[in-house]
This record gives C-alpha cells, structure tokens and sequence, in this order.
C-alpha cells in the first residue's frame, strides 16, 4: 500500500468517526448546560496561568528543561486544536477538511517522534502506533453507535478503552517513577470523553457547550504535556 493511499485511508475513517459521533451521544455520553461569559474568561485565564512557565513543575528549572517543556505542550495543544478544526471543517462543510485531517493525523506521528530521543526509534514508533489504534478504535465504537447495535458497542467500548489504556500503561512501563499507571490512565480516559463530548456538541449547534468543553480540554491537555515533559526531565536530568 503506498503512503498516500494510506493517508487517504486514514482521513475517511477519521470522517467516519465525526459522522458517527453525533449518533453515540445518545448510547454514550450525556452533556451538561450552558455556560456565561464569565465562566468563559475564568477558563481562558486557566489557561492562561497553565502558559506561565513561573507555574511550571519544580522539576523544570533550567532552559533546556523549558524548551522541551514548550514543544511538548505545542504537540499536544496540537493535537486538540487541530482536532477541533477538523470537527468544525466537517459539520460546516468548510473545503479546508481534507488538509485539516491531513495535519491532524501527522500530528500522531510527530508525539511518537518526539519521544525517540529518550526511549529509541522502537518506542516512538510503538506510541505513533498505539494513538493511531485510538483513533481507529473510536470509528468501531461510533459506527457501532450510529447503527444502533448495543452488542457492537458493548465491545467496541471495551476495546477503545483497552486501547487507551494500552497507552497509558505503554508510557507508564517507559517511565514508571513519574507517570505512574493509575495518573497515566485516568488523564487518557479524560482526554478521550472530553474529545467526544467536543465533537457531539457541535453536531447538534450547542455551542456554548462546546466552547465550554474545549476550554476544559485545552486546559487538560496543558496539564497532560507537562506530566509528560516533567517526567521525562526527571528520568533523564543529565539531559536537561
């Protein structure tokens, strides 16, 4: 199979998963209400302080330790932002979707090559490996959704979060004294529910939930990278 039509591939089974996602909201999620315009700014001002390296872990304290601390949240404030513009690229029709998911998907691949340095060509591969799983466990359990099988979804839960426990306990084996397995697993599930719940949303044109829901995954997922650049600090301080 060439690159391209695995690229191809890869971007209609991840316009699956958005397609579907709407459909699971009812077997798999429910949502909560509104949200005012000063809860809004509160969010922005998390996220905001979460920037502040002055807020950082005690573990980062050098300026190669800060460098690294900045592109692992850039990989990652990837990951969601360009997985919100391509939630957005799909339910508006927009003709930006298919460079959208094109970059998206790249981004799989750049968190597994950032970790190669410090765990080898082995491991980041593995991790590429393991998110692209996420994803493709996500489409089974959404289609299973949309079709309305309860069995098909019963399953296709239990193996979308087998999967991202998988990643959880991959990257807690690499690292086991700063990202302990329970930590490691719970911040998975919370990044996978909230990304859901994001998508769900803006199918339905509840708006303000969804600005609400990205607010709470971009904060989250601030917190994610610096467990993951902290950690790697502290395993590897002679680096650093």
């Amino acid at each position: 199979m060439t690159t391209q039509t695995t690229r191809g591939h890869r971007r209609s089974r991840f316009t699956v998963l958005i397609a579907t996602v709407g459909a699971a909201l009812a077997l798999a999620l429910s949502t909560g209400g509104g949200q005012d315009d000063d809860s809004v700014a509160v969010a922005d001002q998390a996220v905001a302080a979460e920037h502040d390296h002055a807020s950082a872990s005690p573990q980062v304290h050098t300026e190669a330790a800060h460098a690294f601390q900045d592109e692992m949240r850039k990989l990652w404030e990837d990951h969601v932002t360009w997985t919100r513009l391509a939630i957005v690229s799909f339910v508006d029709d927009l003709s930006d979707l298919e460079p959208t998911v094109a970059r998206l998907m790249r981004n799989q691949s750049d968190i597994g090559d950032a970790i190669k340095p410090y765990y080898g060509e082995q491991a980041g591969d593995r991790l590429t490996e393991l998110l692209e799983g996420h994803i493709n466990g996500a489409v089974d359990l959404l289609g299973a959704a949309k079709a309305g099988d309860q069995e098909r979804l019963k399953r296709a839960n239990a193996a979308w979060y087998r999967n991202g426990n998988q990643i959880a306990d991959f990257l807690s084996d690499a690292n086991p004294d700063n990202w302990p397995r329970r930590e490691m697993r719970s911040m998975m599930k919370t990044h996978l529910d909230q990304t859901i719940a994001e998508a769900t949303q803006r199918l339905e044109g509840d708006h303000v939930a969804e600005i609400r829901t990205y607010d709470e995954i971009h904060l989250h997922i601030l917190e994610m990278a610096d467990a993951l650049s902290d950690g790697i600090v502290a395993q590897f301080p002679e680096r650093f």
